[in-house]
């Protein structure tokens, strides 16, 4: 990672009266995407949890194909639209989720079992189940900025996912 990259990491602001804290990081090509994913993948253990939402063709998927190197993944990660879900082997489980397609946020579906699991759950489109997400976890919003350029926002919720942020920023 250059030295840009370095200096994009340090872009961070708080808001709200609730103190939280939101950090933005801007990438101009999927490669940046994917070795700042890498980077983040590599911090992560057992029982995180990240929410990923953007507009469809945004990155989720690529952004966690490389958090999945991170977590030293060897399989091809891709999408698990019509499946629901993808089980990745590494050093710890990687649960990649794709809820655009539950129709009842309601519907049991076990996700309380992964999200206490001995993995990583990642879950794209975590607005769908808002109601079944734990109440500690890191929330990513991916924006376009450009035919290659995305800006993330990043909002930790729950200690472990600050100190988590402080770390890669």
């Amino acid at each position: 990672m250059g030295e840009s990259f370095l200096n994009d990491m340090n872009n961070v602001r708080t808001s709200g009266v609730n103190r939280l804290k939101t950090f933005e990081w801007r990438s101009s090509s999927a490669e940046e995407t994917d070795a700042f994913a890498e980077k983040l993948g590599s911090l992560l253990r057992a029982g995180d949890v990240l929410t990923l939402e953007g507009d469809l063709g945004a990155g989720k998927t690529t952004f966690t194909k490389g958090l999945a190197k991170g977590l030293e993944v060897k399989r091809t990660v891709n999408s698990p639209t019509f499946t629901i879900m993808k089980e990745y082997q590494g050093r710890v489980p990687l649960y990649h989720m794709d809820v655009y397609r539950v129709e009842d946020e309601f519907e049991d579906l076990g996700f309380d079992e992964y999200f206490n699991g001995d993995g990583v759950c990642v879950v794209e489109w975590a607005h769908l189940i808002a109601d079944q997400l734990p109440e500690e976890r890191l929330e990513l919003s991916i924006y376009y900025e450009g035919e290659q350029a995305r800006r993330f926002e990043l909002k930790p919720k729950g200690a472990r996912y600050e100190l988590l942020c402080e770390e890669i920023f």
